[in-house]
């Protein structure tokens, strides 16, 4: 592996799947065999982010040809070029176009949120959409609620609460359904190493227990967050 940036669980297969950036590809790792033969899932591609689907169709986000593709489960390692689901009309700021996507994430309906990285906004496609809506950031690059710079991990929980790793400004952000803004829910406290503070978050996951885990890039630790749900 050489600068990987992503990793999921195919619970079906038994294995990673890994977004192995700096060599150009996506491979798989089975969690029975780890000393075992890695498959080569996709070639050739600068993959940033990775979801799965319930059906094993893979989505990853291509940072240098701007776009959202997916691979449907047996397409995988068979050297198909994949669908493009989001973006593909170069490099650019109009609501049909992504700038160096980084993560994503898939809900139930299929519906896709891109963190749209140099734009400085979160994207959302709805499955088959021609374009996307602005639901976090787009508002230039800044610090104001109303804005991101440079975001990276991105979840969307049941309610469509938008978290997203807002990483120069050193904090997680969520937007609620339908809110013109976002709030602070962790970090803010500008760049740091208290327990309140972040440097450059990047990956982010919740578990059962709805805790938060903030991968604090800079800082070369992961925290964990208690965090509630406004209505």
């Amino acid at each position: 592996m050489f600068w990987p940036t992503d990793v999921i669980v195919d619970e079906n297969d038994k294995s990673l799947i890994n977004s192995d950036r700096g060599n150009r590809r996506v491979v798989r790792w089975s969690l029975e065999n780890p000393n075992g033969d890695k498959e080569i899932l996709i070639q050739n591609i600068l993959c940033w982010g990775l979801m799965m689907n319930e059906n094993g169709d893979l989505f990853i986000s291509d940072w240098e040809n701007h776009a959202v593709k997916r691979w449907r489960k047996g397409e995988l390692g068979k050297g198909r070029e994949g669908t493009i689901v989001a973006g593909g009309f170069g490099q650019g700021n109009q609501l049909n176009q992504l700038n160096r996507p980084t993560y994503i994430f898939i809900d139930r309906e299929e519906t896709l949120y891109v963190s749209d990285l140099e734009n400085h906004r979160v994207m959302k496609w709805y499955k088959g959409a021609s374009e996307g809506i602005i639901v976090a950031g787009g508002q230039e690059k800044g610090n104001s609620l109303k804005q991101l710079s440079h975001p990276r991990g991105l979840v969307v929980n049941e309610l469509g609460d938008i978290y997203v790793a807002d990483c120069e400004n050193n904090r997680i952000m969520c937007w609620s359904l339908g809110c013109g803004e976002g709030r602070v829910i962790v970090g803010g406290n500008s760049c740091g190493q208290e327990s309140n503070q972040l440097h450059f978050p990047q990956g982010l996951s919740f578990d059962v227990e709805n805790n938060l885990y903030v991968v604090d890039q800079s800082n070369n630790r992961i925290q964990r967050f208690e965090v509630e749900n406004k209505d």
